[in-house]
Formats: structure tokens, sequence, C-alpha cells
């Protein structure tokens, strides 16, 4: 005997193999890929929830099936190599750690042929403990069994079936009960969700990359859900640069294809089409990672940009790739994760940087066309400032509307010439604290001097609506009103300070200090997100406080 043969302890390694980060979800998807590789064109999956509690998942399919030699091999833990390098398996260890990362009993069942015998086995987890070897169940197949089998697969086929599913919901419920009815429902329509991402190109019947197949979940077809949305978003990249040459570890070259998608933002789409077609979020932006036609990871940046930001929510990326780049990638077990070398990032963050930035833009203009019709309320503000008459401030003298200059009494004398704006015919709920379209200076807030009617005029501040404060600060804070009123305060005061310790010598530092005071504020703001819709209040829905 071999003294460096060591073989691994089989209940240890089966149980800690249960762990390797599947959920329902990608585990359902490796049995899938599992009958796609096998040619099937049909695949049926059935969750059942039995009176007494128990829950058993089916996967049927029409694919080539496999004789009773095919099944051991099968279902040995780290089966051969397919035959097809372009298969969707491809460590021989899905079928296994993905069902048993949901169960604790799975059996295989098929046949090649409609005149042939069914071959079965089974692993059965609790048995290898009990027996403390790496020993499968032949058991003949049951009533029931054939039963699913020709119902889900036909004359030929595969048959996977889970039992002792102990992992299959997050919560524990009553047995059978309404509740754990409801719990099996939602995982339906949860897996139905992600079948219909992970497959979307096999399902599309118009999409001609891939070849067709069915996939039916409890009966009901899934229909295929695009990422990218191609009827409504632009693809922004080039035709020029849609191939990347990625080298392999022997110094040959394989191609990877890439496409850049913008989608149209929310508010140009209704509720249901942003709900059923584009799905818009954080968490959807970033790279879509195709191995040989299938979805393997929604969503992320991959190191190539940084966390997600609601301001690149409508960028998508579509990373396409073939089997000779597994290894360039590190594709995990699950087929669910690549990994760029560092190379490749800088490639791609070159490449993609310009779209990258043109996708926030459009967010923010969108998004800043959309706030502007927001009704931000500074009655509060300028009531109060009426009823203050105690209020140090210049006394304006007169003022010059066509020289923009006012003369006035204030700290620095008695006859000081300050030019600033000198408005007239202004709404009496603005007169001292107004939001304006035509400051271009950068600056959020101007001092100016506005008409009171009979009284003259008075001193006032000017608010920038295109200025990064107030379009995240100022809207945000629309539906308080205190918050509104308190900043337009302060602005007012400070506007007010520099009217009334100005002269001519002193206005050039005072705008100094303005212009300074607001390139800051746009910089410490540079990384807030605009407000999201449901964050600002319609415009006529806006109360004075």
């Amino acid at each position: 005997m071999n003294d460096l043969v060591n073989e691994p302890d089989a209940p240890r390694l089966i149980f800690g193999l249960r762990d390797t980060g599947y959920n329902v979800r990608t585990a359902a998807a490796d049995i899938i890929d599992n009958s796609i590789a096998a040619f099937a064109d049909q695949i049926n999956v059935e969750i059942v929830l039995r009176e007494d509690g128990r829950k058993l998942v089916y996967f049927g399919d029409n694919g080539e099936g496999m004789d009773a030699k095919g099944i051991f091999d099968a279902m040995r833990y780290g089966a051969a190599e397919r035959e097809n390098p372009e298969s969707l398996g491809k460590f021989g260890l899905g079928l296994k750690t993905a069902s048993s990362s949901v169960c604790r009993k799975y059996t295989l069942i098929s046949r090649k042929a409609p005149d042939q015998e069914l071959a079965k086995l089974a692993w059965d987890l609790d048995h290898v403990a009990d027996e403390k070897k790496w020993e499968m169940l032949r058991e003949p197949v049951t009533a029931g069994e054939r039963e699913m089998f020709d119902e889900l697969c036909g004359a030929k086929g595969t048959l996977v079936v889970w039992e002792k599913c102990d992992r299959i919901l997050t919560k524990d419920y009553e047995p059978g009960g309404t509740k754990e009815k409801a719990a099996i429902n939602r995982l339906a329509e949860s897996l139905a969700k992600h079948i219909s991402l992970v497959y979307h190109r096999f399902l599309d019947k118009i999409d001609e990359r891939e070849r067709d197949i069915d996939i039916f979940i409890n009966q009901t077809p899934v229909k295929p859900w695009n990422p990218f949305y191609p009827t409504r978003s632009e693809q922004v990249l080039p035709e020029k640069k849609q191939q990347l040459l990625v080298e392999l570890p022997d110094g040959s070259e394989e191609v990877a294809n890439i496409r850049a998608w913008i989608l149209p933002h929310r508010s140009d789409m209704s509720k249901e089409e942003e709900r059923l077609h584009a799905r818009i979020s954080n968490r959807a932006q970033g790279f879509y990672v195709y191995r040989e036609g299938r979805l393997i990871q929604d969503g992320s940046w991959l190191d190539v940009f940084g966390a997600p930001e609601p301001h690149t929510s409508l960028l998508r990326i579509e990373f396409d790739f073939g089997h000779k780049l597994d290894d360039a990638f590190r594709i995990d077990v699950k087929k669910s994760r690549i990994l760029f070398h560092p190379d490749l990032e800088d490639g791609l963050r070159e490449l993609l940087q310009p779209i990258y930035r043109e996708a926030g833009s459009r967010y923010r203009r969108q998004n800043r066309k959309d706030a502007n019709t927001q009704k931000i309320d500074h009655t509060s503000a300028n009531k109060n400032i009426a009823e203050t008459g105690n209020a140090s401030k210049p006394q304006v003298t007169s003022v010059d509307p066509a020289t923009q200059s006012a003369v006035v009494s204030n700290n620095m004398g008695p006859t000081i010439k300050i030019k600033l704006p000198v408005q007239s015919n202004v709404s009496p709920e603005t007169i001292y604290v107004d939001a304006v379209e035509d400051i271009t200076s950068g600056e959020l807030w101007q001092p100016a001097f506005r008409s009171a009617g009979e009284s003259g005029h008075v001193p006032a501040v000017l608010l920038n609506k295109h200025h990064d404060f107030y379009q995240k600060i100022y809207k945000r804070a629309a539906a308080n009103g205190f918050a509104v009123e308190g900043m337009d305060l302060l602005l007012w005061a400070f506007a007010v300070a520099e009217q009334n310790n100005t002269n001519e010598e002193l206005e050039p530092i005072f705008e100094d200090i303005r212009s300074e005071i607001s390139n800051n504020l746009r910089k410490l703001l540079r990384h807030v997100s605009d407000p999201e819709p449901s964050e600002l209040i319609p415009e006529d829905a806006a109360e004075v406080d």
C-alpha cells in the first residue's frame, strides 16, 4: 500500500463542500448548465412542498441522457473533463457541490434512449456520515420518480432530484403551513427572475448568438430579461473598439468582446417600463460578464472603477468571452466570478473612462432638468427678514440700474458706491432671498439690491440655482421648511455683511472670498449624488411654512 496516498475524510469533506458559496438560485443554475451541456432544448424545474413539510426539487431535461456508467462518472467528485470544451460545465464539481449546498440527498436518473432502462444513483450525506466512506446509494427507481421522469424529460434525458432540502429556505416555518407555501412561491419567482437573466441569450428566440432553449419553472415558461434593454438603450462603444486581445499564460492571444450600453433615465420611462425592462439601481450598473453565452456575473465594476454610485447607474458593460480565457480570468467553481489581470484593468479603465464620464453627465443633466421643476419655497425667510427691522444693514441712498451700482451708507462711510446687481419689479415674496438662473460666475450667492416699492431698494441675496449646493443640499432640504429658511437666512446675512462692510477698494476681496467659498463647496459636494426623484417634492405639492 502506498503510504503517500492520503484520502480525505469522507464525512468531513462532503459536508464541508456544502459551504462553497452557492445559494438556491446559483445552485439551480449549475444544474441547468449541465442540461444545456447535454444539448437539451427543454428544461423543467419543479419545486414541490409536501403536506408534511418535505421539500423536493426536480430538474428534468430532454438532453442526450446517460447510461449507468455515465451516471457513475457524473456523480464522481471531480468528474472527468467533458469532451466538448465549450460546455458550460467546467470543474466536474457543479452537480455535486451545487446540489449538496441545498439538500442532504440528491439523485441522478437518466437514460440515453427510450428503449433503455432508467439508471439511478444517489449521494446521501447522512449515509456517508454513517458509513464514513465515499459510498453512493443504488436504489430502485420508484413509481413517483418514473412518473416525474416521463413528465419532465420525456423519452430520454436526465432527472436530478433534490431531497432532504434543509437549506432551501432561509427561515423555518410550520411544516406545510400557509407561510411556508408562500415562501416556496417567492422562491420560485426569485429563481425565475435569476434564470431569465442568466440564460437570456438562450431563451430569447431573436438572439442568434446561442441556440434556443425553453425553461419552465413549475410549468410556467421563463421569459428572457436582457439587462441592456437594447430597444431603448444606446450602445456607445465604437465598433472598432469592441474586441479586446487578451494574452494567455502560454503567450497566445484570444478575443473577448465588449459593448457599453447607456440606459434611458428613469424619468424618460413609465414606472412599468422601468420595473419590467430596465430595473435601474446602483447594484445593476457595471460589468455583465458572459462565458460561452451564459451570464456569470451581473453588476460590479471589478476594480476597474470605484464603488457603484448613482451618477453611473445608467451604464452597463457587456463583456463576453469563451472557454479558452477561463484561466486568464481565473473563473471560480460556481462560474459566478472572474478576476481581471491588473494590466487588463488598466486597459479597460482607459477604454471606458470617457463613456463612464458621459453616463454620469447624462444622469446629472436629466436629474437637474427634473429637479428644476421642483418648487423650493423661500417665503419664510423673506417674511422673517421683512419683520426684523433691527438687523444691521446698509441704507441705500440711490441706485443706478444702468451701471448696476448703488450709493449706500454703511460701516465704511456715508456715501459708498457699490457695484452689485440692482433689480426692480420683483415679487414681494422674494424681495430679500431669491434663486435665479443667471449667475454665471459659479458663485453660490451674490449680494444685490432689490426694489421694495415705495420703500426704495433693500439689500438682498441671489442664490445660484445651478450651483451644486443648491442642487444637492437645498433640493434635499425642500421638504423641511426650517432647513431651507435657515440656509436662506445664513446666506442673506453673509450678503448683507458684505454690503455693510465694503467699499470700492474692498469689493474685489469680498468677491474673491465668495468665489473661494463657492469653489470649496463644489469640491466638497463632488461625490455627493444629486437627489433622486423620490427625495424631491413636486412643485404642486410644495407648501409655504
